[in-house]
């Protein structure tokens, strides 16, 4: 669905991260390309199934047969690796001035990356940390399933339907769905997964405050 002349109302904004906010993929596709090959697996499938999930979930669902430990395990040797190199890392365009216009509406970041991974790259493009975060540590199944998405609403004090959804992952929108959301894609992954609306990037959104609390996006262009 297009984002043109699209007017949603919200009482509060969840926002992904990776993706969402900040352009992580060179670092991304070193990281999980150099996983791929020493597990022998095709590099490109692997980072179509990557994007959006914890390590441990996706590594899962490339190796259904191996020891869940293992994947823990190599889930946090990937998490350093992650976290050590931000080259290249740099803000989606328009996510400064974004989450400078949320001054004042309740929102927060539910990303799957770990605590130290969200604030490496969330300083390493320059972007403010909102008060509210929910991460890897703080759920107990990562996206697609909806519980993070959960835990912010419940965490601001809103409704679900109350609540709008930030992502460009089809993990995340499945996500932000099932937490009975609506999910405002970004970028061009975002389209595919059939989100409530969809913008190309964060200059296409326009956020207005009215004195009865209700937040509107202007998302177009």
């Amino acid at each position: 669905m297009t984002a043109t002349r699209t007017v949603l109302t919200a009482r509060a904004l969840l926002l992904d991260m990776d993706g969402t906010l900040v352009d992580s993929d060179a670092v991304v596709e070193r990281c999980w390309r150099r996983w791929a090959a020493r597990q022998g697996l095709d590099e490109e499938h692997v980072l179509a199934v990557a994007h959006g999930r914890q390590g441990y979930a996706t590594m899962a669902e490339l190796l259904p047969d191996r020891p869940m430990e293992l994947n823990h395990a190599d889930n946090r040797v990937l998490l350093a690796e992650e976290t050590a190199d931000t080259d290249g890392v740099v803000p989606v365009p328009g996510a400064p001035a974004f989450l400078a216009s949320l001054t004042g509406v309740p929102h927060a970041v539910v990303t799957s990356a770990d605590d130290g991974l969200m604030r490496s790259r969330m300083g390493a493009a320059g972007l403010t940390l909102p008060e509210l975060l929910i991460t890897a540590e703080q759920v107990s199944a990562s996206k697609p399933d909806p519980e993070g998405f959960l835990k912010g609403a419940a965490a601001l004090g809103v409704d679900p339907a109350d609540a709008v959804v930030f992502e460009d992952s089809g993990a995340g929108i499945a996500a932000g769905l099932a937490a009975g959301m609506r999910v405002v894609g970004v970028g061009p992954r975002a389209a595919a997964y059939g989100p409530t609306a969809h913008v190309a990037d964060l200059r296409a959104v326009r956020v207005e405050t009215g004195d009865d609390g209700v937040v509107r996006l202007h998302l177009g262009g």
